[in-house]
């Protein structure tokens, strides 16, 4: 088995996913906290990154909603750092 840089980066993109997730699950991060949804973002585009050289749609379809939500999430957390407690 060959494994080219593009498996690499969609291999680390899995890993970055699973952190975040074993995060959340651990309660170590919140589902709002930018480094969770940082570390979707990233592991979704990598993932996004290797799929361009072996294409499968249903993985790039989900992957592309997971970028998606993950700026939804990105921008809740913004927000919420903007607004001052009260």
């Amino acid at each position: 088995m060959n494994l080219y840089w593009y498996d690499l980066a969609g291999l680390a993109g899995v890993v970055l996913i699973l952190i975040a997730y074993l995060m959340l699950q651990l309660g170590r991060w919140g589902g709002i906290d930018l480094r969770y949804t940082g570390l979707n973002l990233a592991g979704a585009l990598l993932i996004i990154v290797s799929l361009i050289y072996d294409f499968n749609l249903s993985a790039f379809l989900m992957e592309a909603a997971w970028v998606v939500i993950s700026f939804v999430g990105i921008y809740r957390a913004l927000g919420q750092r903007r607004q001052p407690d009260t």
